[in-house]
């Protein structure tokens, strides 16, 4: 499930939500060495069902369930009907009087509870329309050829079968038929559906028959209902379906078409031909081809029948509206699988839709070189309205997706095919088993798909600001549990960087690489727990990882690693330093410092995080030949600290001579000068960044010293307006997603103080005080001054002055909540004046750069638009 439209919706207006900018010059340390590294973590001993070493064991065991599934899509009524019949193995040891079933499609109705489960102001997982759900007509057992009718119960999304004599252990059988229907719901919590486009309906069909739920040796029965924000946990079978439909519609589905000759014209057969042996995309069909008549079989209804085999789940798309291209996917052993795509030609063009199959097709060939071969014969990327959801062999992902967006959406949803498709954890209960799994590949596989095209190194001390909130979740809830507006950190973001720091800075790549592969090919179609992952990771590396375990997975411990002190060996500098380091906060992670020496030596020097084992303080020795000009910990930001202020120590003293005063003066001389900008009336920047491949907008108009307008769109979804605010002298007025967000008085001040025009005309007024700490701070690698200006309304906003440029370089209030700020690229603009063409911030802790494309000086702004 992608997390894209989620982030979206919390994430791009929450500029002022997460940041934990704040002064710890005498911070008291949090930490304790005996809760980061506990001596007992596994709750248990391995057996012969899972061995202790995390493979599966001598007795493992999970039951099968095969499908054979017809029904048929009525595109007047929008209906799904048919029969499903299911051949149930009983593997386990145990007997089964009754057994329990799936249908999910009982969510969709006003009564459910999903529905009484959802908030009222909306969601991702919130109905927008009701259905009557799964309409059971007809529940038979069949055993030994005899069939007869079920005692069946449904509650909720739940149907309970009661059987009359036990279902022995063991690998007995027994036949489970339904029959039944449904309404396709316009909107389904995000996972299926359908949207008229301008040649037709898109059907995007999911959750469409009764599916066993997992008998396994953990919980027995795994009943938790469906509620919306929980995914699936399912066994592995076959799948033998038809769908019958209307002839001119296009059907495509998980596994293999078994009968492409009856439903195919000998000029599409012909067309898929060539398009299986090219590494180049095909079409398949054209605009042309939407209303040829003699594109489609001259029949009122077809029937297309798939074979999907060793699948925990099959899903399928139709459309009289889809266009349609392909390529060849090639995978290591030196079989080849198919890549296609089918989207309406309002999705076409090479910014969209166009270069989906591309997109399919390189990720699958990544991820199988990488990690384990992909094992369908298809790989099918739909366009329609769902944002993004994975099923075997077949993704749904938004057509309103373009360029970044709709790789980003595409490669998530195909890794799914690994985590949970292949490797069959529960995600109804571990979601990121599968999600968090997921998005670290997805990371891996960015890097490298077109030399990188997508491609954004992460600053992950500015990710920490979200990701590590007062009111964070630990990952280890199940889905329902985490707040929604965390979730997309708990389920996808915070395992990805788990992974990410283990494979970078703990185990080195090879044997990360080697530990996870071994994961993989240990479960694939298999059912692990956390644990079994955990302990095939220990073993497979060759490191006792239970402390990171249980810190990253278990708690909601922050990072803040600073440098306390540098001493020098009898005074001396020539005869080496003792560089003393703090840990303040709960985890402990491995520490990186930079060392720069007045001389311009630099060294780099790696500690593991056994050092905060004795303690939060540690001190080791640097051979220095001259004076340490400062020492920075996490100079690549690659760990999530929360406080990164305190990670740079420099031993350097401003000279006396120098004051708050003639910093700020040098400032302003340094952008043009006092006369210059205080002739600025009004300005208008225009600027656009990047968040998870999505292009943003940006539009910031200030005029005079209490007056400004922003609003954030995002051109991909219909300019959709993310984030808007205006402050008028003492008036603040924030929309996120067009709905008012109310604001506390002191975040209020904060926001007010961030968005002056050139704060530093004011510093001189009365009420304000300007104050210049006496040592360099170390911003970016580089010496600045910092000056800490008190406003009359009490606010504390704290500016870093670069020491050699004089220009502005940093910002950010001490008030919880605000947002660091950090300028660079400074341009001549109308008038003679500098202002930075590059910002960097945060949205609700995603970092995000913004690069100015255009400004206006003094072109007449009118009050109106501050009102």
């Amino acid at each position: 499930m992608s997390i894209l439209k989620t982030t979206l919706t919390v994430l791009l207006g929450g500029l002022f939500a997460a940041a934990q900018a704040q002064d710890t010059a005498h911070a008291t340390s949090k930490y304790d060495q005996h809760k980061a590294f506990p001596a007992v973590f596994y709750p248990a001993d391995g057996t012969l069902l899972r061995g202790g070493n995390g493979a599966p064991g001598a007795k493992y065991w999970q039951n099968h369930a095969d499908y054979k599934l017809n029904v048929t899509l009525d595109t007047a009524s929008h209906t799904v009907s048919g029969t499903t019949l299911i051949t149930y193995t009983n593997n386990s040891p145990d007997g089964l009087d009754f057994l329990w079933l799936q249908v999910d499609q009982n969510i969709y109705k006003e009564d459910s509870r999903g529905e009484a489960t959802s908030p009222v102001e909306g969601g991702r997982f919130n109905n927008k329309t009701f259905t009557n759900g799964d309409e059971i007509k007809d529940v038979y057992i069949i055993r030994n050829g005899k069939s007869e009718k079920a005692d069946f119960l449904v509650t909720d999304t739940r149907m309970q079968i009661r059987l009359k004599d036990t279902l022995r252990a063991g690998g007995s059988k027994l036949q489970i038929k339904i029959d039944y229907s449904f309404k396709v719901p316009e909107y389904g919590t995000d996972r299926m559906g359908r949207k008229l486009y301008k040649d037709g309906w898109v059907y995007e069909i999911a959750q469409w028959y009764p599916r066993m739920e997992v008998y396994d040796d953990v919980t027995g029965w795994n009943v938790i209902p469906y509620l919306g924000a929980g995914e699936f946990y399912l066994e592995y079978g076959d799948f033998d379906y038809t769908i019958t439909a209307p002839a001119n519609l296009v059907v495509v589905g998980s596994g293999e078409l078994l009968n492409p000759a009856e439903v195919y014209s000998p000029v599409v057969q012909q067309r898929l031909a060539t398009a299986r042996g090219s590494d180049k995309t095909v079409m398949i069909k054209d605009t042309v081809d939407l209303n040829n008549k003699s594109f489609y079989p001259q029949k009122p209804s077809l029937t297309w029948h798939f074979y999907c085999k060793n699948a925990r789940d099959v899903s399928w798309a139709a459309s009289k509206a889809f266009m349609w291209d392909a390529a060849r996917i090639n995978l290591p052993s030196g079989k080849k699988a198919l890549a296609q795509s089918v989207y309406p030609v309002e999705a076409k063009g090479q910014h969209a839709w166009s270069r989906s199959t591309e997109y399919v097709k390189n990720c699958i060939e990544l991820y199988s070189n990488e990690w384990f071969e992909y094992t369908y014969p298809v790989a099918t990327n739909v366009a329609g309205t769902v944002g993004g959801m994975e099923y075997p062999g077949i993704v749904f992902c938004g057509s309103d997706n373009q360029d970044g967006g709709l790789w980003e959406v595409t490669n998530h949803e195909f890794g799914h095919n690994w985590f949970p498709m292949i490797v069959g954890s529960n995600e109804r209960k571990y979601a990121w088993m599968d999600e968090g799994f997921n998005t670290f590949i997805n990371k891996v596989d960015t890097k490298v798909f077109n030399n990188g095209e997508y491609f954004e190194k992460a600053d992950e001390q500015k990710a920490a600001q979200g990701m590590f909130t007062d009111e964070a979740d630990a990952i280890m809830n199940i889905p329902d549990v985490i707040q929604p507006d965390y979730l997309g950190f708990a389920a996808y973001e915070k395992p990805s960087l788990g992974l990410t720091i283990l494979r970078e800075q703990i185990l080195g790549e090879k044997r990360f690489d080697f530990a996870f592969r071994t994961y993989i090919k240990r479960w694939a179609f298999k059912h692990p727990t956390p644990w079994d992952f955990f302990r095939t990771m220990d073993n497979a590396a060759g490191e006792d990882l239970s402390w990171f375990w249980n810190e990253w997975f278990f708690t909601t411990w922050k990072l803040d690693q600073a440098v306390k002190e540098i001493n020098y060996a009898d005074n001396d500098p020539s005869k080496g330093a003792l560089i003393t380091i703090e840990n303040l906060e709960g985890l402990a992670l491995p520490v990186t410092v930079f060392v720069k020496e007045e001389n311009g030596k630099t060294g780099t020097v790696n500690l593991p995080a056994e050092i905060w084992q004795r303690g939060g303080t540690w001190t080791f020795q640097y051979k220095s030949t001259s004076k340490i000009a400062y020492a920075i910990i996490d100079p690549d930001h690659v760990l999530p600290d929360i406080n990164p202020e305190n990670n740079g120590y420099s031993g350097i003293s401003i000279a006396k001579d120098v004051t708050a005063a003639t910093v700020i003066k040098a400032y302003l001389n340094a952008v043009g000068g006092e006369e210059k900008l205080k002739a600025v009336k009004d300005l208008t920047v225009s600027s656009e960044g990047i968040v998870q491949g999505l292009t943003v907008m940006r539009i910031n108009e200030y005029k005079g010293p209490g007056k400004f307008f922003q609003d954030i769109t995002v051109p991909a979804y219909n300019n959709m307006d993310a984030y808007h605010v205006v402050i008028n002298d003492d008036s603040l007025n924030i929309k996120q997603m067009n709905r008012p967000m109310p604001i506390a008085k002191d975040a209020k001040n904060s926001v007010e103080a961030r968005y002056k025009l050139f704060p530093e005309l004011e510093f001189e007024k009365s009420g304000y005080t300007a104050v210049l700490d006496p040592n360099f701070k170390v911003v970016n690698g580089q010496l600045a001054y910092l000056i800490t200006v008190t406003a009359p309304n009490g606010v504390r906003v704290k500016y870093f002055y670069d020491k050699t440029t004089g220009l502005k370089v940093e910002q950010f209030t001490d008030v919880p909540g605000s947002t660091v700020m950090e300028f660079d690229d400074y341009r001549d603009i109308e008038t003679g004046i500098k202002i930075p063409f590059s910002e960097k911030t945060n949205v609700v802790g995603q970092p995000i750069e913004f690069k100015v494309k255009s400004t206006k000086v003094n072109s007449g702004l009118s009050d109106d638009l501050f009102k």
